[in-house]
């Protein structure tokens, strides 16, 4: 809501949420803004789609409710709206996505004039636009190496780090996000894009996972305990092959607490998070990115990254017109009219 108030070129016409506690409320109080905005939100799907909306940005989550994504995604599309969504994971390369997923909502597009975008941070922008950016200042490139480093204790998405990725659970506990093919699910779209943009065609996907023991018991602010003896820490890789050789790399490092796994990289220069990409080749080149929000919170800061480049993608997807876009379609551009606004 912030990132559509704060557009020159949009105008905030509807919330739709699924608390009833929520129903009711300014949109510009449940945004944080500290002003109202003159939207009341709602839970009447019907009567939000029937006005006519030019675009909805998607933001309720599919990782538990994919089917219900798709559906709700779906229907918009068929509405005639522009939809903007980091909400189905199997979306973010459309060339490559499922085809029970992409046949279903690019007939969505058609049958309603239309038009999708999936995209978010990580996956998104941090493994698609910006490596794909820094790889152009390169003269040979062995590997491109897009990591996240986070300390997860600064995250306010208990389900989230606890059931889906496992953290506070023993480890011989299987969380969803973790499990055998899941993570290549995530982040293999976003391989296959990076490959395709430079011109490559990979061989394979690999998943690599290691896990790391809290060694004692930490509180966090935001979601309690988490008990020594259970998962404090993650090493994820997934790994796109040209001729056998890991070439593009996707590695998560995360941590409940920084005193787990000291010896896995951390952001550089400290602090609770980042994402950089490494570009190993002629000449080496790595780039670190930093985002704070919500009074210098990086998970946050994160988010609204995600919001950003969704946000700002509507005007351009408007003119574009229907079908289905992923990131090698839709250009990141600079935030014209904003310089100095509050």
């Amino acid at each position: 809501m912030r990132a559509v108030a704060a557009h020159p070129m949009l105008s905030l016409v509807a919330v739709l949420v699924s608390s009833p506690a929520k129903v009711g409320r300014d949109a510009g109080e449940l945004a944080g803004l500290g002003r109202t905005l003159g939207v009341a939100a709602t839970g009447d799907v019907d009567a939000v789609l029937a006005a006519g909306p030019r675009a909805v940005v998607y933001a309720a989550s599919g990782d538990v409710r994919p089917d219900g994504a798709i559906e709700d995604i779906g229907r918009a599309l068929r509405a005639g709206a522009v939809v903007v969504t980091p909400s189905v994971y199997g979306m973010y390369d459309c060339v490559n996505a499922p085809a029970g997923i992409r046949d279903v909502l690019a007939g969505a597009a058609r049958a309603g004039g239309g038009a999708l975008f999936v995209s978010g941070v990580d996956p998104g922008w941090a493994n698609d636009v910006l490596p794909l950016l820094v790889s152009g200042l390169g003269s040979d490139i062995d590997t491109v190496r897009c990591q996240e480093v986070f300390d997860y204790s600064t995250y306010d998405q208990e389900e989230a780090v606890r059931d889906l990725i496992g953290f506070g659970h023993p480890l011989d506990h299987q969380p969803l996000m973790l499990a055998e093919g899941v993570p290549g699910m995530i982040w293999g779209g976003q391989l296959r894009m990076m490959a395709r943009a430079l011109g490559a065609e990979l061989d394979g996907v690999e998943e690599v996972l290691e896990r790391r023991p809290l060694e004692t018991t930490v509180t966090t602010a935001t979601m309690g305990e988490f008990a020594a003896g259970t998962q404090g820490a993650v090493r994820l890789e997934v790994r796109g092959t040209v001729g056998g050789e890991p070439r593009i790399v996707v590695e998560h490092i995360t941590r409940i607490h920084p005193a787990c796994a000291p010896d896995w990289p951390s952001p550089p220069g400290g602090g609770a998070g980042a994402h950089r990409v490494i570009i190993e080749g002629r000449p080496r080149i790595e780039v670190t990115v930093e985002a704070t929000d919500e009074g210098g919170n990086r998970a946050a800061g994160g988010n609204a990254t995600a919001a950003g480049r969704l946000v700002n993608a509507i005007d351009w997807l408007v003119d574009a017109g229907p079908g289905l876009y992923d990131a090698l379609d839709v250009p990141l551009r600079p935030a014209v009219g904003r310089l100095g606004k509050k």
